[in-house]
């Protein structure tokens, strides 16, 4: 019979974003091979709600072992999560989400299912534990910690927005296939002279608009962190369209920028963290660009059309970044593990990997620093000096 050092659960919650496989990986790996056992948790925070802490019980979706086996290998080289997830907050849970056997614990609307969360992990007999996620999923697992888990956690969204850290893996390849969907559409753009509006991704913040503008991929990019005017930004583009030999222009918008001070959203139901689902304003931008075009353009109205990447840019496998960095992340969580330093967040500071106090998860999100980055009257981002400026400007 195997002897093991401890045990380690590692999950993955929220959005999934293509570099969550290779961390999963790193992990096991390096815990396998320093005498560790690894619990997959399946579902994100969902698995450790739902499983019934019974030998007898069938927990398969709720938790599985890992080891350095072909799955685990083979997944590192696809995006998504193989342990899959979900947008579970255990500390809000509805009456409709408590499992059938919990349901007499839990009978309010909504209801703090922690104390169950903290007995399955003594349980599972996990020693630490390792989520990878946004700010929502680790705000949880912030509260884990003030429980008296040992939690070491991995910044992961596409948003890039998750304080203590210049990178969370998903941005590289989001800003990647960015960048490349958005030349692949200046083919129609161009054929039919019109105003293209790509609407991104960006709740709270501009970096997925910003970079890829920054790399060319736009004329122009409207971030949450700045109010834009509509007529301002028409006749930016239409002047644009008029300077570009091939009669086009483009403009990134993220899903969280507000027109006339609002935000647009596809529903008025909120998730378990209480966000409304983003949506619809590149449509709403393209319309009020066509409608008042004409007033910029001599009086011709322009041809405007709008994409929204979604999906697209947050599926399929991971690029080199996303790839590499999550192979670092997950052996620096490895590192504190066996420092026995928990309570803290990996990722790279300065451009240097390192870890924080995971209490900053705590605190406000990161955004564009736009008077530094952003070009409010130009909209669109700075570019007058890059000298010890950080590389993803977070």
């Amino acid at each position: 019979m195997t002897t093991y050092k401890g045990t380690i659960g590692i999950l993955t919650g929220g959005g999934d974003v293509p570099g969550l496989n290779p961390a999963i990986r790193a992990v096991t790996i390096r815990a396998n091979r320093e005498g560790y056992r690894v619990i997959g948790l399946r579902r994100g925070w969902a698995g450790l709600v739902d499983m019934v802490p019974d030998k007898d019980a069938d927990n398969s979706i709720n938790f599985q072992a890992l080891d350095e086996d072909d799955e685990v290998n083979r997944a590192a080289r696809t995006g998504g999560t193989f342990l899959h997830s979900s947008r579970t907050r255990p500390s809000h849970l509805p009456k409709d989400a408590v499992p059938t056997h919990l349901r007499h614990l839990y009978t309010d609307d909504i209801n703090d299912a922690t104390p169950t969360i903290l007995k399955n992990l003594e349980y599972l007999g996990i020693d630490y534990l390792i989520p990878i996620g946004g700010d929502d999923t680790l705000s949880y697992a912030y509260r884990l910690h003030t429980e008296g888990v040992k939690v070491v956690a991995i910044p992961k969204t596409m948003d890039n927005d998750v304080p203590g850290t210049d990178y969370c893996i998903g941005f590289g390849t989001c800003v990647s296939r960015t960048i490349q969907m958005s030349h692949d559409l200046r083919s129609t753009a161009g054929s039919h002279e019109r105003i293209l509006v790509i609407e991104v991704f960006g709740r709270y913040a501009g970096f997925t608009a910003l970079l890829p503008t920054m790399a060319g991929a736009a004329d122009r990019c409207v971030i949450p962190e700045h109010e834009f005017d509509i007529g301002h930004l028409t006749e930016l583009l239409v002047n644009d369209r008029i300077q570009n030999p091939s009669s086009y222009s483009v403009v990134l918008v993220s899903e969280g920028a507000a027109m006339s001070g609002k935000m647009s959203f596809e529903s008025e139901g909120t998730d378990q963290y209480g966000h409304r689902r983003l949506g619809g304003i590149g449509d709403q931008v393209a319309a009020r660009i066509s409608d008042i075009s004409a007033k910029y353009n001599n009086g011709t109205r322009v041809n405007v059309t709008s994409q929204r990447l979604g999906y697209m840019v947050r599926s399929g496998a991971p690029d080199a970044l996303d790839s590499v960095a999550p192979m670092a992340f997950g052996n620096l969580a490895m590192d504190l593990v066996l420092k026995g330093t928990p309570g803290r967040l990996v990722g790279i500071q300065n451009g240097v990997y390192d870890s924080v106090s995971l209490d900053v998860v705590d605190g406000p999100h990161k955004v564009v620093d736009v008077e530094k980055y952003y070009n409010t009257d130009r909209l669109r981002p700075n570019y007058e000096t890059f000298g010890g400026t950080p590389l993803f400007l977070s």
